[in-house]
């Protein structure tokens, strides 16, 4: 693994455990679906909606802001993307969600310091 996959994997961690905190259900992580792409985390947020809600989460690590922050690299062809890998993951898991979303988590790694998380939700509007 290279310092950007441990990197990546790291900030999908840290996500995850930050979901957590806030109380939401981590169901799965780094789906795949054949070569179409992965989902780094698919959660469920107890709220808003009654059953709550399901969100598929794309993650983003940066250990700089020399590239920008880390949410600036989701694109609107990446929005697409976790668009046809949402519904993907609904085909194959049959199930009744009031709400579907997909949020953005981006991860601000720097050396001696807490990682900075922003999260967006609902990136599709």
């Amino acid at each position: 693994m290279d310092r950007r996959q441990q990197a990546g994997r790291e900030g999908e961690e840290i996500a995850a455990r930050y979901l957590e905190h806030l109380g939401w259900s981590v169901i799965e992580r780094n789906w795949r679906h054949g070569r179409d792409g992965e989902i780094d985390i698919v959660a469920r947020q107890p709220e808003p909606a009654p059953g709550g809600a399901l969100v598929i989460c794309e993650v983003k690590t940066r250990r700089g802001m020399g590239f920008g922050s880390p949410l600036e690299a989701i694109t609107v062809a990446k929005v697409r993307t976790l668009k046809r890998l949402a519904g993907a993951w609904l085909a194959e898991h049959p199930g009744h969600w009031a709400v579907v979303r997909i949020d953005a988590i981006g991860v601000l790694v720097r050396p001696g310091q807490e990682p900075d998380i922003t999260h967006e939700r609902d990136v599709t509007r």
